[in-house]
């Protein structure tokens, strides 16, 4: 196995990014990067499109809180724990028929979900929504990989997250539309045209492009022990707001899957033909590329995840007004994405990447002081840089990690990418959540008394904290001046304000110390030879 580290096993076939004769557009690279940007399109639609339907469907099926939560979280929980396996799937069987079966699956369980007749059945199919995700993503970056060849790699990942950046964006957007004109089914119903639209597509365009040496067994026992490990840390991750940092409960989640990991990892030295090789960490930039996609997602969508309650709780905006002043932040990782492939292409990955955490930074800080009453404006310059210094961190990050793994391990790299994403981005929610939980608490009562509002009753007092956190004002009893009433606000939006500004500060530290570890990547090395065409 460890030659299968460094090379792939040859056949006389075309290498990626040709098309043989007699095979008319099959293969096509720039089709192929059309096929599966339709697929992943709606993944990552799917991640903040059901955040605006989720308060309908709660009061539609009668939700407790709790159930109504897993929606989302059952959702990534899945993706999460799935992503790398999913990964071993595609280099073992093919990623044409891995990303078949995910855009199907994709589509099937969606509609599913739209018929569903009670929360319940919602959350588990959402579950097996989130499977059927994770087999696309890799899968995407596998093909990619299969079918451009290195020099113009970095150009195709650049447009695939320019396709990511604007499906995230258009989330709130679209998702508030079919809320507020159609119903809640409509925004798992949207799936179905579009997975059918990528399924005809793969059948048509997508050619299998693997690696000869791809292992040919799987590693079970090292599948279940990942699995675990990963459960165990994104559930923790997830619960730890509610359950406390210092509970018992989730210190057992936490600590299971550290213990969980380092048997993984003991394991994969011995296993005849391991899921995830350690040799592959051997290489510098892969694992500094990671580390920096963990890093990346917890300070953009650890930080990013407040903005949403700023805008609408804050400013009073609605979820389709919220989305569209999202739009010069979203409109530059849309342009920023491909022009960062260029960019990657003439520079490398490390100037790029460390240019764009820098200016991340600098956005990160920028967005920490705002305040209640702050303009479209300056809200737009920030936005404005956060897009263009995120753009090239993921395109950056992402051809790192894929780069520098050999072909038959593509899959797995473009797991791990995804893993990483989606631990650092619920890591990120989760402590600056906490964080700014924390904040709020310290900063309401002191905010409260100088607005001159009468003492909280202590029942009540626990409602308006939670409350604070997310920005809402609380409702005044009829009656009460409007002086008052515009005291309570201020007071709520003040110390919303002051937690979302110490979350930022902080993610804007996390985003500095990912431009130094941006330092250690380079371009792919990995020369991925002649691959079977399929």
């Amino acid at each position: 196995m460890s030659q299968s580290l460094t090379k792939s096993a040859t056949a006389d076939t075309p290498p990626p990014g040709t098309s043989p004769a007699g095979r008319g557009l099959q293969g096509h690279p720039w089709l192929t990067l059309l096929t599966v940007a339709v697929g992943v399109m709606m993944v990552a639609l799917d991640g903040t499109i059901v955040a605006i339907a989720n308060p309908v469907i709660q009061a539609d099926l009668d939700a407790a809180p709790s159930e109504i939560q897993w929606v989302t979280s059952g959702y990534l929980l899945a993706l999460a724990v799935f992503l790398i396996t999913a990964g071993k799937i595609g280099d073992r069987f093919g990623h044409k028929n891995t990303f078949l079966v995910g855009a199907a699956g994709f589509a099937v369980t969606s509609a599913a979900i739209g018929f569903a007749g009670n929360i319940q059945t919602v959350i588990a199919f959402r579950v097996l929504q989130g499977l059927f995700g994770a087999l696309l993503q890799p899968a995407a970056l596998g093909l990619l990989r299969g079918a451009f060849p290195a020099e113009r790699l970095n150009m195709a990942i650049g447009i695939w997250g320019g396709v990511i950046g604007a499906s995230t964006a258009a989330g709130p957007i679209v998702g508030g539309l079919l809320v507020e004109h159609v119903n809640w089914e409509s925004v798992f119903f949207i799936n179905i045209p579009v997975g059918l639209v990528a399924l005809a597509l793969g059948l048509w365009i997508l050619r299998d492009v693997r690696a000869g040496n791809v292992a040919r067994s799987f590693d079970v026992p090292g599948i279940a022990l990942l699995s675990a490990a990963m459960f165990a840390l994104v559930f923790g991750i997830i619960k730890a707001p509610e359950w406390g940092w210092g509970d018992a409960a989730t210190l057992l989640f936490l600590g299971g899957a550290a213990v969980l990991m380092t048997a993984f990892a003991l394991w994969q030295r011995v296993a005849r033909e391991p899921l995830v090789p350690l040799g592959l960490f051997r290489s510098v930039p892969l694992s500094a590329g990671t580390l920096l996609m963990a890093l990346m997602a917890f300070s953009f969508f650890g930080a990013i995840f407040f903005v949403t309650f700023y805008l609408q709780n804050v400013h009073g905006m609605s979820p389709v007004q919220a989305g569209v002043h999202l739009l010069p932040m979203t409109g530059m990782m849309i342009i920023g994405s491909p022009v960062a492939g260029i960019a990657i292409g003439k520079l490398g990955p490390r100037i790029p990447i460390v240019a764009g955490m820098l200016i991340t930074t600098v956005a990160m800080f920028g967005m920490s002081t705002l305040d209640a009453g702050s303009g479209n404006g300056v809200m737009a310059l920030w936005f404005v840089l956060m897009g263009l210094g995120i753009s090239p961190v993921m395109v950056g990050a992402t051809e790192v990690i894929v780069g520098n793994a050999p072909m038959e391990l593509s899959g797995v790299a473009g797991g791990l990418q995804q893993s990483a994403m989606q631990v650092g981005g619920s890591l990120g929610t989760a402590v600056l959540g906490a964080l700014m939980a924390a904040r709020v608490t310290d900063v309401l009562p002191g905010n409260w008394d100088r607005a001159g509002l009468p003492p909280v009753d202590p029942a009540a007092s626990e409602g308006l904290n939670l409350a604070a956190q997310l920005g809402i004002a609380p409702p005044a009893p009829a009656g009460t001046p409007q002086q008052a009433v515009d005291a309570m606000a201020g007071a709520v939006h003040d110390s919303f304000v002051s937690g979302m500004s110490l979350a930022f500060a902080v993610a804007a530290v996390v985003a500095f110390a990912a431009a130094l570890l941006g330092l250690l990547t380079r371009r792919g090395t990995t020369d991925a030879g002649p691959a079977v065409h399929i």
